[in-house]
């Protein structure tokens, strides 16, 4: 009796080692225990019996039986019986409860005994697997430290010691000497639950890990004191990061540098002698990209901020400072920023300047039958197009200087006329292209633009509609769109009557 008290005492003893080895619960280990001894028991009794196990938690002792559930018809006579069968054998039980049967322990053969370990192993398995799952699946966008446990050509496996995780190829950085057993820094970017266990995805090559190396290195930022405000990168060579001051006494850039620069050094020691610049952030774009541009000191800056386009004009001996090798720089500065960089020479501003203000001034004169001075006069002012004049308040026209009532109500009226002229020969375009109505009529677009749709063979609305952004960007330029998501607007747009044919009626 004693000896099976120790067995018993055992099996709750080796439940708590199997929960301490593998991080999870008692009672998870205790459960597939159960379900192992179950089904060993079926395989002795029979697998289409309903036959459970339990393991007492205090002493270990371990109970089988067989349920039997009491039903009006029988449609399994393994598992259920009649309610007259109940009554004749006097179980004291009624529809729908079960007669519970218990089953002499059983004696783990070998055959058994390997069945009832594989299920443990499994379900062990399992519960880890969860554990690991639930541990790191709030931990995106934390910098963890593991040892490098395998290194293919693909990708290098990373043993966290709760878990492992894998870095692509795409996130590592360049270059970079790997070797299993080292100790590396990375970052967590994604954890998803797979069937063969969750999958941790770490980065050494993300913007965010630049920031989270900066957060653990400059106590401001972790205190919310300074912000980063962004990041751009080439991983391995060169990276920019903008940070901005919430307290006006501290500044950003010295903070992040550090004494002597021992902050920015260790997280540049980290990335292998990646180049770091901290660039103090603003809220005025021009003053923003100008930082970001350093250390090149532009001369000049001509922001379209429709576009999301800037000009930024260098001196001749800047260039290839504010250019950066291969491009970096201006790059790594548009990216930065969000803005698109154009860096010229102002030799090169100058001639792009004087052949923008001759093919303006070529069209006015084309256009309006004017002589070059007025043209040249309209250019300066500002005027684009011939609807911009058009537009224009005979007030507006007087203010230009050498500009008498005569002259400008002339020149409005042959604005007008020329914009009138040209509506009607697109109207005249549009309906020789048998345009469908419900493309003619699309509010979301010029009739110039429609007319180059049709131009293009899209003559219907389900036309436009199958064009993704890309296509439809580059059939009607920058010079309708600013990029390619308001392109993409426009498309959905399109699409609208799509959806309201899907939707059921009310």
């Amino acid at each position: 009796m004693e000896a099976k008290s120790i067995a018993r005492l055992e099996l709750i003893q080796v439940a708590e080692a199997v929960s301490r080895e593998k991080s999870i619960e008692k009672e998870e280990v205790i459960v597939a225990m159960e379900e192992a001894i179950q089904k060993a028991a079926r395989s002795k009794y029979g697998l289409e019996r309903d036959i459970r196990a339990t393991i007492d938690r205090k002493n270990g002792s371990i109970n089988i039986a067989q349920f039997t559930e009491v039903v009006d018809i029988v449609e399994n006579e393994l598992t259920q019986m009649t309610l007259q069968e109940a009554n004749r054998r006097n179980l004291g039980v009624e529809i729908g409860q079960f007669y519970k049967q218990q089953l002499p322990p059983i004696d783990f053969g070998r055959i058994a005994a390997q069945t009832a370990k594989q299920v443990i192993a499994q379900k062990v398995r399992e519960a880890e697997r969860q554990r690991q799952y639930l541990e790191y699946k709030d931990r995106v966008g934390e910098i963890v430290v593991g040892t490098i446990k395998r290194v293919d050509n693909h990708s290098v496996t990373i043993d966290l010691g709760r878990a492992e995780a894998i870095i692509k190829k795409d996130q590592m950085i360049p270059r970079e000497q790997l070797r299993p057993g080292d100790r590396l820094r990375c970052f967590i970017i994604e954890v998803s639950q797979e069937t063969k266990g969750p999958q941790i995805f770490l980065s050494r090559a993300s913007n965010d890990f630049l920031a989270a190396l900066f957060t653990q290195e400059v106590p401001e930022i972790y205190d919310g004191i300074i912000e980063v405000k962004g990041v751009a990168r080439e991983p391995g060579s060169r990276a920019k990061i903008s940070a901005f001051s919430n307290d006006p006494s501290i500044d950003p850039v010295g903070a992040c540098v550090g004494m002597r620069g021992s902050r920015v050094q260790a997280v540049v020691s980290e990335l292998q002698g990646e180049k770091i610049e901290i660039i103090p952030w603003s809220d005025d774009p021009v003053t923003f990209v100008i930082n970001a541009l350093a250390p090149a000191v532009p001369s000049k800056v001509v922001m379209d901020e429709d576009a999301g386009r800037m000009e930024v004009v260098v001196p001749d001996d800047q260039l290839s400072l504010a250019i950066g090798r291969r491009g970096q720089n201006v790059r790594l500065a548009s990216q930065l920023t969000g803005w698109f960089v154009d860096i010229l020479t102002e030799a090169e501003e100058s001639e792009k300047r004087q052949d923008e203000f001759t093919e303006r001034s070529k069209i006015f004169i084309d256009a309006l039958d004017i002589d070059d001075v007025i043209a040249h006069l309209m250019v300066g002012e500002g005027f684009v197009t011939i609807s911009d004049i058009a537009e224009a308040t005979i007030d507006e026209l007087l203010s230009i200087d050498g500009f008498d009532e005569d002259i400008a109500n002339e020149l409005s009226n042959r604005a007008n006329n020329f914009v009138k002229m040209v509506a009607e020969e697109t109207e005249r375009k549009l309906k020789s292209l048998e345009i469908k109505d419900d493309l003619y009529n699309f509010n979301q677009l010029s009739k110039s633009s429609i007319l180059l749709l049709a131009e293009n063979n899209i003559k219907s609305l389900d036309d436009l509609a199958e064009l993704d952004s890309e296509e439809l960007f580059n059939l009607l330029g920058p010079g309708v769109f600013n990029n390619e998501d308001d392109a993409g607007s426009v498309i959905m747009k399109a699409r609208e009557h799509w959806f309201a044919e899907e939707s059921p009626e009310n």
